[in-house]
C-alpha cells in the first residue's frame, strides 16, 4: 500500500479547517497529522507532526502565512509549502511564493484542483492555480520588458546596431563594412557594450540577450 501523503492544514476559520480535513479523509491517500489556527501554532507543530507538506493559509494572525513560509523552509526543507487563499493580490502571491512556497491555490478551486494540487508540490512540481498562473506569467513579461527596456537605455543607437550584429556572429570586418566604420570603432564598441552589460565574452552577452528579449535576432 502507498505511503499516505501526511499533510498539516493551517488556517484561522475553523470551519474551514475541518472541512478540508473531512475532504482529504473522503478523497484517500491524505493523512491529516495537525491542523492550526494560525502561522505560529503551525511552526510548533511541524517538529512533532512531520507533514510532507503544509497547505497555508496567508491572511492569518500571530504569524501570517508569508512569514511562516519563509521560516518552514528554512528550518524544514523537506516540507513543502502550498498556498490556499481567497485572494488574488499579486503582492501576496508574489511574496509567498518568494518566501519559498511551491504553490497558490484559490480558495474557490474544485477538490479535484485542490487534490491535483497536493500531490504536484508534495512531488516536487510547481503548482498554480489558473488565474495565479497568468498574474504570474504577466509580472514575469513586464518584468522582461522592464530588463530590456533598462539594457537598451544603457546603450547608445551605435552599440545597440553592434550588438545586433554581434550575436548574429558577424566578424568584426563584416560589422565595420556594414556600419561604414573602422575595425577599432568596433571592438571599442563592443568593449562598451560588454562592460555596460556586465558580460565577459561573446557566450555571456549572447544568452543575456536571449533571456532578456533586448533585440530580436530575425528582424533584418
Amino acid at each position: 500500500m502507498q505511503d499516505r501523503i501526511k499533510v498539516l492544514l493551517a488556517d484561522d476559520h475553523k470551519i474551514f479547517l475541518d472541512g478540508l480535513e473531512e475532504l482529504l479523509s473522503k478523497e484517500g491517500g491524505f493523512l491529516v497529522v495537525a491542523k492550526a489556527s494560525s502561522g505560529r501554532e503551525a511552526l510548533d507543530l511541524l517538529s512533532t507532526c512531520k507533514p510532507d507538506i503544509v497547505v497555508m493559509d496567508i491572511s492569518m494572525p500571530d504569524v501570517n502565512g508569508i512569514e511562516a513560509t519563509k521560516i518552514i523552509v528554512k528550518n524544514y526543507p523537506d516540507v513543502k509549502v502550498l498556498a490556499l487563499s481567497m485572494h488574488l493580490d499579486k503582492g501576496m502571491i508574489s511574496g509567498v511564493l518568494q518566501a519559498g512556497a511551491r504553490g497558490y491555490i484559490l480558495k474557490e478551486c474544485s477538490v479535484d484542483e485542490f487534490v491535483r494540487g497536493i500531490k504536484a508540490v508534495t512531488n516536487g512540481q510547481v503548482y498554480l492555480t489558473p488565474k495565479v498562473a497568468a498574474i504570474v506569467l504577466d509580472d514575469y513579461l513586464a518584468l522582461k520588458e522592464g530588463n530590456a527596456q533598462a539594457a537598451e537605455h544603457k546603450l547608445t543607437p551605435r552599440e545597440m546596431q553592434v550588438l545586433k550584429l554581434l550575436v548574429k556572429g558577424e566578424h568584426t570586418k563584416s560589422i565595420a563594412s556594414k556600419l561604414s566604420i573602422s575595425k577599432s570603432t568596433v571592438d571599442t564598441h563592443r568593449r562598451n557594450i560588454m562592460e555596460k552589460l556586465d558580460c565577459n565574452n561573446m557566450a555571456d552577452l549572447t544568452r543575456y540577450v536571449l533571456r532578456e528579449g533586448l533585440i530580436d535576432l530575425d528582424d533584418e
